[in-house]
């Protein structure tokens, strides 16, 4: 007999031995068991997970005498008649070579004719997306109502290309991937069988290639059996699959990561010096960095990984790296892999994405100033860290100069500033009266500076007096200081601006601040407005005062009064 591959030796022949679609197995077993069986059914999902095998095992099944299980019992007469290739009661169409109108009118009628061994016609089309719009409204009527002993199975790879006249008349099965666990179980029961030693390795290695396909992992099997002499290992498997070693792999990420141009420039010289593609190198990068944002973002990540204990402590300890950068390395190679297609030299593609993930400061995306703020952030830890070590500085005693505003005293100063600070720091002072008495004063440029007289009691580590005589100050200062603690302390711009407006004389013990404009007039004399202003001016002592609105015309008025005083009888008049 002619050598078969793995996938047609091990192909299932019972729905117990089907590998992980046990949600489909279960309604399946149940029909059959129930006698339940509907006229047309339709399995899709990825390559190589079951579909074919799974109608054909339900074909013979739904026509034994006697399943078992769900599964033909092999052993009646209909099994062994069934099991001949001259039986006509189950029927296999490739639609992807017979996706004609034709083809389906000849199904068509075909599909009148009894079984001859069996209960049911069974006809399974597979690639049934590759009919023709034709072909499909040639077979819609048929599958709506076909004869009660024809049944249809329908298998695709692509479901959203068949018109949905045509689905919502099947029942619906969608195949899932098989996970990477169940496959090496599936591996290692079939080199088991054909009697090859092997590592753990090499087939954690031949599972991750196989990408969830039971065939595709079946196939890439029967190529490293047939490759290795003796025990199959992994460098067999990296040989066979054309990949680098996962070791040298690691050792570029990790420089990837690390910002190591020259490291990990010469490291892909090594891969390519090992005759090893660019296209290759690529995809093993991304699965190695796949892996590393498994492990540090999943908890569980042993065990969605499945790798040998000291390849995932590898991973592991690449996965300390910062997440910015494996996320933007990640990017930039997916990047590289889709440029290599329309690149004259996929080298050079590969060498400028290496360059790109290891100077993130001649990148001005927006992953690379993530990186860089990334690792700024560590330093300011550090450097806090440092810093958390250097004594206290001792508290001000009396004899201390008061803080001042803006400066590094005042900022680390043990107190806060009350409001009252900023603006007895700029008020005039007076001065002492021999060298050993003076105090530093902090004065504003070009303005008068103000201190508070004896007898004054303490607000939030400043002086603050209790009764200052207005009468020690000029209009203009006590403008200015009003317009300095709007500024500092109440932080109103509004009031501020309108504070701007005026002008300040004194009468006697009074301050009158005058205003032209009657709109600043009513603004300030505002209930709100009016209590700050009483606020502010009380703080230096000046409890006395008055805003008044001077309008433009008074001097109008006085200049038409005179007129009329020189030039008696003379109508004059104001507009």
């Amino acid at each position: 007999m002619a050598y078969l591959a793995f996938y047609r030796m091990f192909r299932p022949d019972t729905l117990d031995k089907v590998v992980r679609q046990e949600h489909i197995v279960k309604i399946l077993t149940n029909q059959i068991e129930s006698g339940k069986i509907g006229h047309a059914y339709l399995f899709c999902g990825p390559r190589g997970t079951g579909k074919t095998s799974v109608a054909k095992i339900f074909a013979r099944a739904i026509n034994c005498e006697h399943p078992v299980n769900g599964s033909p019992c092999g052993k009646c007469s209909t099994c062994r008649a069934l099991a001949e290739g001259g039986n006509m009661d189950i029927s296999e169409i490739d639609a992807a070579s017979n996706n004609g109108v034709d083809e389906m009118r000849d199904l068509r009628e075909k599909v009148q004719y009894p079984p001859v061994a069996g209960r049911y016609k069974v006809y399974i089309i597979d690639e049934v997306h590759m009919l023709t719009q034709s072909a499909f409204n040639a077979v819609l009527k048929t599958l709506e109502e076909p004869p009660a002993h024809a049944v249809f199975i329908l298998a695709t790879t692509e479901p959203q290309k068949i018109p949905a006249t045509i689905l919502s008349r099947c029942m619906r099965f969608d195949f899932k991937l098989i996970p990477q666990h169940d496959l090496e179980g599936l591996l290692r029961n079939v080199l088991e069988k054909v009697g090859k030693e092997y590592e753990d390795e090499a087939v954690a290695a031949i599972a991750r290639a196989g990408a969830g396909s039971a065939r595709d992992t079946l196939s890439i099997a029967d190529m490293c059996v047939s490759y290795s002499a003796g025990k199959l290992t992994y460098a067999d498997v990296n040989a066979v699959l054309g990949s680098a070693d996962f070791y040298r792999i690691a050792d570029v990420v990790k420089m990837l990561l690390s910002d190591d141009a020259g490291g990990a420039l010469t490291c892909a010289e090594e891969v390519f010096a090992g005759g090893k593609s660019a296209g290759v190198f690529v995809k093993d990068v991304l699965n190695f960095l796949n892996n590393v944002s498994v492990a540090k973002m999943c908890k569980n990540a042993a065990e969605i990984l499945n790798l040998p204990a000291d390849m995932f402590g590898k991973v592991k300890e690449i996965a300390s790296a910062d997440g910015h950068k494996i996320l933007r390395a990640t990017e930039i190679f997916v990047r590289a892999e889709a440029d290599m297609r329309y690149a004259a030299d996929a080298r050079v593609v590969l060498e400028t994405a290496i360059l790109r993930c290891t100077l993130p400061q001649a990148d001005y995306n927006i992953d690379a100033l993530l990186s860089r703020v990334s690792a700024l952030e560590e330093k300011v830890k550090n450097l806090s860290a440092a810093a958390a070590n250097v004594p206290v500085q001792a508290p001000r005693t009396e004899s201390a100069p008061m803080p001042v505003s803006g400066t590094q005293s005042d900022i680390f100063s043990e107190k806060p500033r009350g409001r009252a600070t900023a603006f007895y720091a700029d008020l005039p002072a007076k001065q002492p009266e021999t060298q050993s008495e003076k105090q530093p004063v902090v004065k504003a440029a070009n303005r008068p500076a103000l201190q508070p007289a004896e007898g004054e009691d303490v607000f939030d580590g400043v002086q603050k007096p209790a009764a200052a005589p207005a009468g020690g100050l000029t209009g203009k200062s006590v403008h200015a200081a009003l317009l300095r603690a709007l500024r500092t302390t109440h932080k109103n711009a509004v009031l501020f601006t309108l504070c701007a407006d005026l002008s300040c004389v004194q009468e006697g013990a009074k301050y009158v601040f005058n205003t032209e404009n009657e709109t600043v007039y009513r603004a300030i004399t505002r209930q709100d407005n009016s209590a700050v202003l009483a606020e502010v001016l009380a703080q230096s002592g000046v409890t006395d005062f008055e805003v008044r609105l001077n309008k433009k015309q008074d001097g109008l008025k006085k200049a038409v009064e005179t007129l009329k005083a020189n030039f008696g009888g003379t109508d004059i008049e104001i507009k």
